[in-house]
């Protein structure tokens, strides 16, 4: 899948135009949903500096986009060709209705198979967790 991905508030907490601190388990998901093959972009309000060092600060954490702001990285946007909506399967966000869910979360839903699992402290899969949240049993009922 082609997944977009918005920074301040959901790889990191909100303190715009700053970098917060990391959210718990967000370089760690998105590493290994590239592990998977999917393809992470960057999809984000920041422009210039910010965005720079924003994607500098994902670089040092381990986390190299496969596009930012952008559908592909050979995207040049043309406002008279190009819609801004960029075409992805995915968008992960802190503004989604109900709010952000949170990486494990995240994590249990795009991956099924692995319900009954979660990150250890080193953001390992471990088995044998009960911890499976109610909207991931609602939504594969």
């Amino acid at each position: 899948m082609k997944i977009a991905v918005d920074f301040d508030g959901t790889i990191v907490e909100h303190r715009y135009p700053q970098i917060g601190e990391e959210k718990l388990f967000a370089f760690e998901t998105l590493k290994q949903l590239q592990k998977l093959g999917h393809h992470i972009i960057l999809w984000t309000f920041r422009h210039g500096k910010e965005l720079d060092e924003a994607i500098e600060y994902c670089k040092k954490k381990g986390l190299e986009f496969y596009a930012v702001n952008k559908s592909y990285p050979e995207e040049e946007f043309d406002p008279e060709t190009i819609s801004r909506k960029i075409d992805v399967d995915l968008f992960i966000d802190d503004r989604n209705v109900g709010g952000f869910l949170g990486w494990s979360e995240i994590w249990q839903i795009l991956n099924p198979d692995f319900a009954d699992s979660e990150y250890n402290e080193l953001g390992n899969l471990t088995k044998g967790s009960e911890k499976v949240g109610s909207r991931l049993k609602k939504l594969f009922r």
